[in-house]
């Protein structure tokens, strides 16, 4: 009679969520798994619950209208509090419990995606971001961390398919390369989807480390391909949004910036898988409106002038030069009086503004400046309020006039399209440059936008500021003054039929309270661009490529240099002959701190055996790191005819995700992108094809290209020539 499995045995899943194979039927004895059952099951009925739970309160918050400001936001905020919580539940249930860890007196602790209580307040699953849960990941042989011993669970569709017991005795060593049965290892091989996998289970103890370190300053993970440096910098940015309140949404918040539309697509679903709904991703390209259509910069030698960080500050010089007091009188004529600004006027209005606000922003402060100087001209008999000057100030022409061509409202592409297009203006901003590099800096189309131009268009941005903003607050004015007309029409209306003894209605003519019954929702508003900033945190996936002007893109948005900053020398295209803390210091990052990955966790040995040399040849000092698994397939050559026959033959046979990178002419499938080495980067494949790699290039930039695509592989590399 043949054996049943361990699925058989247990055909009702509610008794059990283990479904364990056949060759790993011994795992299923009750003395092993009886507890996990218990406990297992008690999760399941407080998931349960407080989804029920959740789901009511979520429901009576959005019934409340939360009419102030204030209360507006906090409503909002609970709301996505909840609404998150509420998916992370339904989408894991059971599969929020990672593992269990007992400690040397006995005590039993499981570790889950999220801290989870029963209705008696009972913790049964302790948040793997919390102190308590470090050992879980920490522990080592070497370092206990008070352990005696530490379950993993291997999760599939709900049930649990392996787990992975490690005891730790003292003096005894193990290394990196476990038994190829445990969780870690088999977990490594697994087939690859067109999403990250979540590994937040198997993390190990090196990168947790790095995910624990503090937040202040700038931390360096430096680490060669497949030592999870992009786990650790997504892991961080969940585990910083957790345990450092200054970081928390309303102080700031955390940024993940990667290196490409395919990377975000990639990594999409392991923040909410560990949480966490609230960190914002994206490209240096979505931080500016034309970053979807720029193009890469054909030049090199273009690309070089532009993104320097002194062509970054040549901005706001040719921003001042809008900014010259008129030099000659101005009359203004109001309906009660005539009177002069003179030069000396205007200059003592422009010395108003703030050097800190933006250029169309300091419009507001001169008008402000303007209006004192005209109410000091005015004699006793033409006094007037300042909000009745303002109102008809704005109404000359003479004045509105002057004042725009002294300080005009500018657009951030309008200047720096002038760069390109008006060689003496490139001159004013970057006296530096050469006519021969100012006759190459010029185009015919000054908004043919290229990659290049983007930090210069964000530098362009923050020092113009909002060019609608003396507008809306304007609209905003009228709007309160409409507002309190309203409140005082229906105020008069009561005080005339209030008959009471005490004239209670007489209290509502208090200014104080005739404030508060300003309707503060009902005002007009204008959307904020969440990516402009400030940011408590920003993490940067493949830092090694930002170049000295994209770096100004990143430090505006984070004037705390709280960074996470992960990347490998090696692997930088243009070259990278400094050292990591040199680097960062010539962009303005003084703080650093350096953390170093060298294990690696996803290339086959087979595979790095081959890539190794092909990036020693041009940079011998590079971090190349050391392979701890095998995937017994040699890495096979053949020509570019065999490529449908190879493709076909694989998809047959294996389950997962392939690549072809160096053929822009193939075109993906399901299953099998077509990629270059730069959009290859950040990512993994079952199987890497690559195509006459010979022509990727010479130098550093062909090295990378090379090492990092055959770098892309967890289990074969096929090379076609």
């Amino acid at each position: 009679m043949p054996q049943s499995s361990a699925t058989d045995r247990h055909a009702d899943t509610a008794l059990t969520p283990f479904a364990l194979p056949d060759h790993l039927a011994a795992k299923t004895d009750p003395a092993l798994i009886s507890e996990d059952e218990t406990r297992l099951a008690e999760v399941a009925d407080a998931v349960e619950s407080q989804i029920s739970d959740l789901t009511d309160r979520l429901a009576a918050t959005k019934k409340n209208p939360g009419r102030s400001g204030q209360e507006a936001v906090e409503r909002d905020v609970e709301i996505r509090r909840l609404t998150t919580r509420i998916r992370t539940l339904r989408r894991f249930g059971l599969d929020l419990v990672l593992g269990r860890m007992v400690a040397a007196d006995g005590e039993t602790t499981y570790v889950g995606r999220l801290g989870l209580t029963d209705h008696t307040g009972r913790r049964l699953l302790v948040d793997w971001r919390s102190p308590a849960a470090e050992p879980f990941f920490g522990a080592t042989h070497g370092d206990p961390m008070g352990l005696t011993s530490r379950r993993r669970y291997r999760w599939s569709r709900g049930r649990i398919v392996d787990y992975w017991d490690e005891v730790f005795e003292t003096g005894v060593q193990q290394s990196a390369a476990m038994d190829d049965q445990s969780a870690f290892i088999a977990s490594l091989g697994a087939s690859r989807s067109d999403r990250m996998r979540d590994v937040l289970g198997t993390i190990a103890a090196d990168q947790d480390a790095i995910v624990r370190s503090p937040g202040a300053g700038a931390l360096i993970v430096d680490g060669g391909p497949g030592t999870g440096k992009t786990v650790v910098a997504l892991h961080r940015a969940a585990y910083l949004t957790y345990s450092d309140p200054q970081l928390g949404e309303g102080r700031g918040g955390v940024l993940v910036v990667g290196p490409h539309r395919p990377y975000l697509h990639y990594v999409s679903d392991v923040l909410p898988s560990l949480g966490e709904d609230g960190v914002a991703t994206c490209t240096l390209a979505d931080m500016q409106p034309e970053g979807a259509a720029a193009l890469a910069e054909a030049d090199p030698e273009v690309a070089r002038l532009k993104t320097s960080a002194q062509m970054v500050r040549g901005i706001r010089t040719g921003i001042r030069f809008y900014e010259e007091p008129p030099a000659e009188d101005t009359w203004v004529t109001l309906p009660w009086a005539k009177l002069v600004l003179t030069p000396e006027d205007w200059a003592e209005a422009f010395r108003a503004v703030d050097p800190s606000v933006p250029h169309n922003e300091a419009l507001t402060d001169i008008w402000d400046a303007l209006v004192e100087i005209v109410a000091d001209k005015l004699t006793d008999d033409e006094e007037a309020a300042p909000e009745v000057i303002r109102r008809n100030l704005t109404r000359s022409s003479a004045l509105t006039e002057a004042l725009s061509r002294a300080w005009p409202t500018l657009e951030a592409t309008d200047v720096v399209g002038d760069l390109w297009t008006v060689p003496a203006f490139l001159k004013l901003c970057a006296p530096w440059l050469s006519r021969e590099e100012i006759r190459l800096l010029q185009r015919k189309d000054p908004h043919a936008w290229t990659t290049a131009d983007l930090p210069l268009l964000d530098a362009a941005r923050r020092l113009l500021g909002d060019a609608g903003l003396v507008r809306r607050e304007r609209e905003r004015a009228d709007a309160v003054a409409k507002e309190r007309a309203a409140i005082g029409e229906v105020i008069d209306h009561l005080m005339e039929h209030d008959d009471s003894e005490l004239g209670v209605m007489t209290m509502l003519r208090h200014e104080d309270l005739q404030e508060a019954l300003v309707d503060d929702s009902a005002l007009p508003r204008e959307g904020r661009d969440r990516l402009a900033g400030p940011f408590a945190h920003v993490v940067v996936d493949e830092a090694q490529e930002l170049t000295d002007a994209e770096w100004q893109m990143i430090l505006a948005r984070c004037p705390s240099a709280s960074l996470t900053i992960v990347g490998d020398r090696a692997q930088a295209r243009r070259g990278f002959s400094e050292s990591w803390a040199q680097r960062l210091e010539r962009v303005g990052i003084t703080r650093t701190r350096l953390a170093s990955l060298s294990t690696n966790y996803r290339t086959p040995s087979e595979v790095m055996a081959e890539a190794e040399p092909v990036i020693r040849a041009a940079l011998p000092d590079a971090n190349v790191p050391t392979s701890i698994r095998s995937s017994g397939v040699p890495v096979r050559r053949g020509t570019v005819s065999e490529l449908e026959t190879i493709l076909e033959e694989w998809l047959a046979e294996h389950s997962g995700t392939a690549c072809v990178i160096g053929h822009p002419e193939f075109v993906g499938t399901d299953r099998v992108q077509s990629l270059t080495p730069q959009l290859a980067k950040g990512l993994e494949f079952d199987l890497v094809v690559l195509v006459r790699p010979e022509e990727f290039g010479d130098g550093i930039t062909g090295a990378v290209d090379r090492y990092v695509a055959m770098t892309r592989s967890t289990r074969e590399l096929v090379v076609l020539t």
